[in-house]
């Protein structure tokens, strides 16, 4: 049986924490989609068309991925792709509430839907984006934080 995930997130930017875990789970299972989040609540420093060529060229090793997007609830999408197993990065403590209101609620109107919890490796635990693009505004170093090709795009976008 081929085993099918589907990674969603904004990825805006993709950070060396989303690569550790989507290079983790391509070694775990047969196929990962990942899936750029299109939320009305949030707003895009990137967009979908640059996330998507930034995941790609960030994603060096792994072949067995491939980069999606989708504006709706994701049990929707994962339901029109037959797919039942979501799965979310978990940082530290302070996610562990959102992602376990999320993993209900996705329960509650897609029972057919498990959701599963991947922590982040110790070395990438602090990482986000939002932390990322603070950075970035105010001209800190990005080395260590996301992947060499995201460097420049990110810089050009909050600092021209």
């Amino acid at each position: 049986m081929s085993k099918r995930v589907v990674y969603p997130g904004s990825f805006d930017p993709i950070t060396l924490g989303h690569v550790d875990i989507i290079e983790r789970l391509c070694r775990t299972f047969d196929e990962v989609v990942i899936l750029i989040a299109q939320s009305s609540q949030k707003h895009s420093l990137f967009s979908i068309e640059e996330r998507k060529e930034l995941i790609q060229k960030s994603l060096l090793g792994p072949k067995n991925f491939q980069v999606d997007s989708f504006a709706g609830l994701t049990t929707d999408y994962m339901k029109k792709n037959n797919i039942s197993l979501i799965v979310r990065g978990l940082r530290a403590v302070v996610d562990y509430e959102y992602e376990l209101t999320m993993a209900n609620i996705n329960r509650k109107i897609a029972p057919e839907v498990e959701t599963l919890l991947v922590f982040a490796s110790p070395e990438y635990y602090f990482i986000s984006s939002r932390a990322v693009k603070e950075v970035a505004v105010n001209g800190g170093p990005l080395e260590g934080l996301v992947p060499p090709g995201v460097i420049e795009p990110l810089k050009k976008k909050l600092r021209p």
